[in-house]
């Protein structure tokens, strides 16, 4: 939704999951521990900062919870760079990866790849840059990484929203409150008013058809929408209800999309 708003927006060059293939196992690599900022930095300059420093366009961007992972060396690449935590409700989001990225969002086969890789990073030949391969696994200081070696496909993406809302909003809590925003996908979609203030966090003017873009809900895959069923939301509340409570959705009632 955030390609599509600020695509449309003069002198803006806004991407979705850019150089994906490159950016995710990078993402995984500097999650893990397999690779250090310093390499990290290299990659990403040859990537986002190639990307940029030849884009024609005044602010460049990129949509992407792949990035979520390497915020400080972004911020340390890009000292003007502005981040927007944008979050969802994470039993939609559970629901959604668990529904409508089946074949490429921690199914069994790819995981245990990954696994097998990580028990031997430099033995084993890593997995080839699909997405399906490159999803983070719990580190040995995750006090969840002797329960997930028995986890479904749908708890290891329920862990996946935790932990990836933890890395972000703990590497935002370095940088100053001008480089970041924190805004809920819920009042974009019910309050103009709240896309026009992340408009003018990043110095952009909000013209009202692009306000109203957040008021019907795009999807990239299939407009469907499926509320977890009493075994799904037992197991997501045993995973994610600290993080819900931390970004304000434990109080919530699950909520059905209308596309």
């Amino acid at each position: 939704m955030l390609h599509k708003a600020l695509s449309a927006v003069p002198d803006v060059e806004m991407h979705h999951e850019y150089m994906v293939h490159i950016v995710q196992p990078l993402a995984v690599r500097r999650y893990m521990g397999w690779i250090t900022p310093e390499q990290t930095l290299e990659t990403l300059r040859t990537v986002y900062g190639a990307a940029v420093a030849y884009s024609s366009a005044r602010l460049w961007g990129d949509s992407s919870n792949k990035a979520s992972w390497l915020i400080p060396e972004l911020a340390e690449l890009f000292p003007d760079a502005k981040f927007v935590h944008l979050v969802r409700d994470g039993r939609k989001v559970a629901s959604s990866y668990f529904h409508k990225l089946k074949d490429e969002c921690y199914d069994d086969r790819s995981t245990l790849a990954l696994k097998a890789y990580a028990a031997d990073p430099h033995g084993q030949l890593a997995p080839p840059p699909e997405k399906k391969y490159w999803w983070p696994l719990p580190r040995s200081d995750d006090p969840r990484s002797t329960a997930f070696g028995s986890f479904s496909r749908f708890e290891r993406i329920a862990w996946h929203w935790v932990e990836i809302n933890r890395v972000i909003l703990d590497s935002l809590d370095a940088l100053p409150a001008g480089r970041k925003y924190f805004v809920r996908l819920e009042e974009l979609h019910a309050d103009p008013e709240a896309v026009a203030r992340l408009f003018g966090f990043l110095g952009l003017h909000c013209r009202k058809d692009v306000a109203e873009m957040f008021a019907r809900p795009h999807n990239v895959n299939r407009p469907e929408d499926t509320l977890l069923d009493p075994r799904q939301r037992v197991a997501f509340d045993s995973i994610a209800y600290s993080m819900m409570e931390r970004l304000g959705y434990a109080e919530t009632p699950e909520y059905v999309v209308n596309y």
